[in-house]
């Protein structure tokens, strides 16, 4: 992997089962044995692109089609010179609107790897989470579509009619000639699913320090509920269609 840092996705993508607890546990204790300091950052680094590509890989069913352009923006933020450039470097894809949804829960599932795992060491771990705040505080920037219909469906009380706007959203009309309606939002079921794991991964990670101000207000059990159905309900017209 020293040799080959360009390559860590596909050794991963062979090697999978070899990155486990002890193959981090071997990170550590490997640095550990250096003296210098940027050498230990060096290996931190090392060890936090070998923890993104670990996740990639575990939710490649998911992110399939857009996981090598997510991959290889991670890798270039990982690249930065120091946390602080990858931060800047985060906010400028939000500003650009580069910071897509398959970024967002590569980011998002490299952090939960990291958070509670006893064997990874405490310089990556602050690596993942500065890069997971620097994510959560720019999509307050992005105000993506997909959030403010999932706030418009998360209000809606009756399961029917709640049903029957997330299918409008899928479907603004069979006939294409018609005229979308001016404030209608309208999206994709797997873009919209995507921003699902999003915010349950914003509520799940960091119930009180999430920067998604709708993941803060979904404390309230029945709209956490509303959304798993809402997840659900996706996940299963998916699978009818295929």
């Amino acid at each position: 992997i020293q040799d080959s840092p360009m390559d860590i996705n596909a050794i991963v993508a062979k090697r999978r089962r070899d990155f486990t607890g002890d193959f981090f546990r071997h990170l550590t204790l490997l640095s550990e044995t250096y003296d210098s300091l940027e050498d230990r950052d060096g290996l931190a680094r090392l060890g936090a692109r070998c923890l993104s590509a670990v996740s990639a890989f575990d939710n490649t069913l998911d992110i399939v089609d857009t996981l090598d352009t997510a991959q290889e923006k991670f890798d270039e933020i990982l690249n930065s010179p120091s946390v602080d450039a990858a931060c800047d470097k985060i906010k400028s894809l939000a500003k650009s609107k580069e910071l897509d949804s398959s970024l967002i829960l590569l980011i998002n599932g490299a952090w939960a790897s990291a958070k509670d795992s006893p064997t990874i060491k405490n310089e990556v771990k602050d690596i993942m989470y500065r890069l997971y705040k620097a994510t959560q505080r720019s999509l307050r920037s992005i105000a993506p579509k997909e959030i403010k219909l999932l706030k418009y469906l998360l209000n809606i009380t009756d399961p029917e009619e709640r049903f029957s706007a997330l299918a409008t959203a899928f479907c603004p009309g069979d006939n294409p000639n018609n005229v979308k309606e001016s404030n209608a939002i309208y999206t994709t079921p797997k873009e919209l699913h995507k921003w699902i794991k999003i915010m349950l991964d914003a509520y799940n990670l960091s119930k009180e320090e999430s920067e998604i101000r709708e993941a803060r207000k979904l404390s309230q059990p029945v709209v956490i509920q509303r959304l798993f159905i809402l997840k659900e309900t996706i996940e299963v017209e998916r699978v009818s269609r295929d």
